[in-house]
Formats: structure tokens, C-alpha cells, sequence
């Protein structure tokens, strides 16, 4: 469960290819929850505005600005506002959340014999790996200036974890070898829903 989301695309007007006219289409906001990285339809509260990058609640109780949240959102029915501003919203996310993600990083094992949760991660190998290991053995890394420091040929930690988590979101893309594996994120939802069948290239009024 998600008890807050960011705003990646809030369409006042709903989705234009719905079939049904502009006036009885219905404000809808997508957004991903700031926990598991669940991607999320929200209904918006009636004279409510919201702004992309909003953080809004969306647990139990009296919500602000939410009314109703719709469903999960597969990643081929993103707009294409939603699909730009997902990169620079996971970012936001890890950093806002950065001791627990240089947490991970300090407790992350092996998967199996032959490979380890670290190599997940695009762009850190076998070398980086092992150098990764080795100083947070010596001490644990505090932040992720703290990482990029003593582990120099890490120039983005970030970017790293964003990617990662981006592949695992990412429906579009085939589930084999190192993508098969689920570590940030929970899996998709069951198929069949009304979301499926929506265009995977809408666009907004």
C-alpha cells in the first residue's frame, strides 16, 4: 500500500480519446507512490487543482485533495508528460528517501552463486561491485556523497537506482537474465482491467 504519491501528469479534462464528450469526461491525475514506486490513477477532489510533482495523500482517512484512487497503472498507459517527468520524479523520490536506499546499498547480498543484488544496478559491475563491498565492510556508507567518494568510479549513484527501478516498471520491456528480478518495486497487477484496454498513446486535450 501507498500512503503518498507525486503527481506525474493531471489531466482536468480526463483522457481525450475516452469515448464520451469533454463535458462529461472526468478530471484524472497519474501519479507513483513514493514507497514501492507504485504507478497509480487518481480521481482529484471536485475545484481541486494539482500540479505535477505534487506529493498528495492517498492513505486511510480524510485526504486533501484525493478522492478516490482508481487503480494501479501499467507503464505502457502513461502519457507521454507522465513518461517524461518519471525519470526526474524516481530521482526526487530516492533522494528524499536516502537513508533508505544507502541502507540498501550497505545491506544488499547475493542473489544466487553467481550473481549479487548490487549488480542489478545499471552501470555498477563486477569491479564496483567488490569495491562497493569492500568499504562499506570497513564502514558503512552514510550518504550517497559518502559513496560517491570512496567508491569514485560510482559518479551517479542516483541515476543508478533510477534506472533500475525504471526497468522493473516497465512492462515494455522483456523480463530475462538480471531484468527478471524485482527488488524496489511490487509486481504487476492481475490483467484484464479497464486500464489495459486503454490507447498506450493518449494524448491530452
Amino acid at each position: 500500500m501507498e500512503d503518498n504519491a507525486i503527481i506525474l501528469d493531471y489531466l482536468p479534462l480526463g483522457y481525450v480519446n475516452e469515448d464520451m464528450s469533454a463535458f462529461k469526461r472526468k478530471p484524472v491525475a497519474q501519479a507513483i507512490g513514493t514507497e514501492n514506486f507504485t504507478l497509480l490513477e487518481l480521481t482529484p477532489k471536485e475545484e481541486t487543482d494539482l500540479e505535477i510533482h505534487e506529493n498528495v495523500y492517498i492513505g486511510a482517512g480524510k485526504r486533501d485533495k484525493i478522492n478516490r484512487v482508481k487503480g494501479k497503472l501499467d507503464f505502457e498507459n502513461l502519457t507521454a508528460t507522465s513518461r517524461i517527468e518519471i525519470d526526474y520524479v524516481i530521482g526526487e523520490i530516492i533522494l528524499d528517501h536516502e537513508d533508505k536506499y544507502i541502507g540498501w546499498i550497505n545491506e544488499a547480498g547475493s542473489l544466487s552463486t553467481r550473481l549479487h543484488k548490487l549488480e542489478l544496478l545499471p552501470g555498477i559491475g563486477k569491479k564496483h561491485m567488490w569495491d562497493i563491498i569492500k568499504q562499506r565492510e570497513e564502514k558503512p556508507f552514510e550518504s550517497f556523497e559518502d559513496l560517491k567518494k570512496r567508491v569514485p568510479l560510482l559518479t551517479d549513484p542516483v541515476a543508478s537506482l533510477s534506472k533500475r527501478i525504471k526497468i522493473e516498471l516497465d512492462n515494455n520491456q522483456v523480463k530475462r537474465g538480471k531484468n527478471k528480478y524485482r527488488i524496489f518495486t511490487q509486481g504487476p497487477r492481475r490483467q484484464g482491467g479497464r486500464n489495459q484496454r486503454r490507447d498506450r498513446n493518449r494524448r491530452r486535450d
